[in-house]
């Protein structure tokens, strides 16, 4: 979430004190008058009894200073620069001043000089709780959300009815994950204030990550009752319009957002998010483009821009993205994982192996990593006679694709223990005799190293050349496989099996979104059942594909043994008895290539990285065929081409 902090105690010329009148009782009166324009709003006349003062007398600290608050107060920050530090030449410990400059400083973006800025004003006056509480928003700005807690919680010792600084500490504990605190800190910010509108927000944010979206989303609308020309609760609202899918509507929201604020620079990134999920790319880097350059600095626009040029397949430019995203911010997981995916995409496995070590410190992904005490091992570390954990992570797919590595692993010397999903388990244990399998969730034995599935090409320095692509790796079980010749008969036609949707695999945020585009409905598989001279064999598990099939006319068309199909050895025991199987991009497809089986993949247009690019065949797995979208991203005419090669295949027999 991308919320720009407000400075809630920022100019305030009603706390100036006002000289002593034993300068000048005819000063002291006009600048009294100057004072009471400047608090009524009436800036232009408030401006001319200042200037008129330092006519006369021209070092007038007030005078100075309260012209650079009318400078801020107009948007010319520089200029309330300028003149808030002629001001302090001439009284240069006034913390009020001080703080002022801060603020100005916070608005041109030159936070470094702000913080410093703010510490004077504090080391002048250290009971000034409002500059602890902006010293905490400059520190959000650096992204030091610890020492910016601290500088709230500061505050509020000072003050403990500082509604506004506890406000911002709410924003500096989302920014620390800390969601259910910071859903704490908003509410005592209103039970302070029940209008204030920026609290309102905050606890949206916390309820938005809390995923508990509809009442985040009041929250939001509250603040909008408040403050109807809020612009940062209409891009927040938007975020969370995102979240829940509703595109068009989180779209609406930050378009108001700019109407408002046109220079919003986080809003037109966040504009570009949703108009990539409506796949309008072209619209979503024109407002990315925007937001750069408004600022220049926004790493997550040059990341997501990135992801959108990945999209229209502009590779260079998405990694050009990429680095100007990781130059801002070196430490940004997110970009130097979308990264990576794009270079193993375009087969730059040399950089894209090591940087995809980045995705344990994503949000996606960072909460699956597995936190041994023993040492990680990448390939450097000798590992004869030593024991070594390999552990899945990610989905049943992945585990059986970099299975392979596992008896790799073994012939370097070491005992092998492999973890894996339970479903696998029996499967997974066919491999290799040098392989001992365990299924998560029981007991470990000892080891000296471990390595989690994915890092394993890594450990190896895997080029699209040395890839191990020797099928077959895995082996159904005899028993089962023989059950199922004897089950099915005599063979008469072609047994093609089918699989037509993936896992969503909710836990992951985003997984939702990416298995829409490589899923597809049973109905839509209707062309190949006008093909004759074969049988279709249902390999979809799941309520959700025994409702499409009890559902479909063509459901006579497929035989569904599902229900006896217990683990993915039994899955695979059925598979050893068809002659092909065509599926989306699914563990079903990995299994049929780790089994040496023919499968045709039906290939989204924005592929996954692991089927590469504009090929036909995979070196992952030489029984692969690739029938990929083309930019049109409609399914029908990869289904159209699959029925016309099934055909084509079927005389062939």
């Amino acid at each position: 979430m991308k919320k720009k902090p407000a400075m809630h105690a920022a100019f305030a010329p009603k706390g100036i004190r006002l000289p002593p009148p034993a300068v000048s009782s005819a000063v002291t009166a006009l600048f009294a008058q100057g004072l009471a324009l400047h608090q009524a709003g009436r800036l232009a006349d408030a401006e001319r009894i200042y200037n008129q003062i330092l006519a006369t007398r021209p070092d007038h600290f007030d005078s100075l200073h309260l012209l650079g608050v009318i400078f801020y107060q107009r948007g010319d920050h520089a200029e309330a620069v300028r003149r808030i530090n002629l001001a302090l030449k001439r009284s240069p410990n006034n913390f009020l001043a001080l703080n002022n400059r801060g603020n100005a400083l916070v608005a041109l973006r030159q936070f470094t000089e702000a913080l410093a800025s703010y510490d004077r004003a504090i080391a002048a006056q250290p009971d000034y709780a409002e500059a602890h509480s902006n010293r905490g928003n400059v520190l959000k700005e650096l992204r030091r959300f610890k020492e910016a807690l601290a500088s709230y919680d500061r505050a509020i010792a000072l003050k403990p009815d500082y509604a506004e600084a506890h406000s911002n500490r709410a924003d500096a504990l989302n920014a620390l994950e800390c969601f259910e605190e910071a859903l704490g800190a908003s509410e005592r910010a209103l039970a302070l204030r029940p209008d204030f509108a920026e609290a309102r927000v905050n606890r949206g944010n916390a309820l938005h990550k809390l995923k508990r979206f509809e009442a985040a989303l009041a929250s939001h609308d509250h603040a909008l009752r408040l403050r109807p020309d809020y612009a940062e609760a209409y891009s927040n609202r938007g975020n969370t319009l995102h979240e829940t899918k509703r595109f068009e509507e989180a779209l609406a929201s930050y378009d108001r957002a700019l109407a408002l604020k046109p220079d919003y620079a986080e809003a037109h990134s966040n504009r570009g998010n949703a108009l990539q999920e409506l796949k309008r790319f072209d619209e979503a880097v024109a407002s990315y483009d925007r937001a750069l350059t408004l600022r220049g600095d926004l790493a997550e626009a040059h990341s997501n821009r990135g992801n959108a040029l990945k999209e229209m397949a502009r590779f260079d430019e998405a990694l050009a993205s990429f680095d100007r995203a990781i130059a801002v911010r070196p430490d940004f997981a997110d970009a130097h994982f979308n990264e990576a995916m794009c270079r193993l995409l375009i087969g730059d496995f040399d950089r894209g192996w090591e940087k995809n070590e980045w995705r344990w410190q994503t949000e996606q992904l960072r909460d699956g990593k597995r936190r041994f005490s023993q040492p990680l091992w990448l390939g450097s570390d000798a590992i004869a006679g030593k024991t070594i954990l390999l552990h899945a992570e990610q989905g049943l797919g992945d585990t059986i694709q970099f299975g392979r590595y596992a008896p790799l692993v073994a012939a370097r010397g070491a005992r092998v223990t492999l973890e894996v999903q339970r479903p696998l388990h029996g499967l997974m244990g066919t491999m290799s005799d040098a392989v001992q399998v365990v299924a998560a969730g029981d007991p470990l034995p000892e080891f000296d190293f471990h390595c989690p599935m994915l890092s394993l090409p890594l450990a190896f320095a895997t080029r699209l050349e040395t890839v191990p692509s020797t099928t077959p790796y895995l082996v159904a079980p005899e028993g089962k496989t023989g059950a199922w010749r004897e089950r099915l008969g005599e063979r008469e036609k072609p047994r093609i099996g089918l699989a037509w949707a993936g896992n969503p695999r909710k836990e992951l945020p985003g997984a939702n979104r990416i298995d829409g585009q490589r899923s597809i409905v049973f109905e839509r598989l209707a062309p190949l059942f006008a093909v004759t001279g074969c049988e279709f064999f249902s390999l979809q598990k799941g309520d959700d594909a025994v409702r499409q099939l009890r559902d479909s006319e063509w459901r006579q068309g497929i035989i569904d043994h599902t229900d006896d199909l217990d683990d993915f050895s039994d899955t695979a025991a059925l598979i050893e008895n068809l002659d092909l199987v065509i599926s989306v991009d699914t563990s079903v497809a990995h299994l049929a290539g780790a089994l040496g089986k023919p499968f045709w993949l039906l290939n989204r247009y924005n592929t996954c990285w692991r089927w590469l690019l504009d090929r036909e065949d995979s070196p992952w797995y030489p029984t692969a065929r690739l029938f990929r979208q083309d930019a049109t991203r409609e399914w029908e005419p990869v289904i159209a081409r699959v029925a016309a090669a099934l055909s084509d295949h079927v005389r062939a027999i």
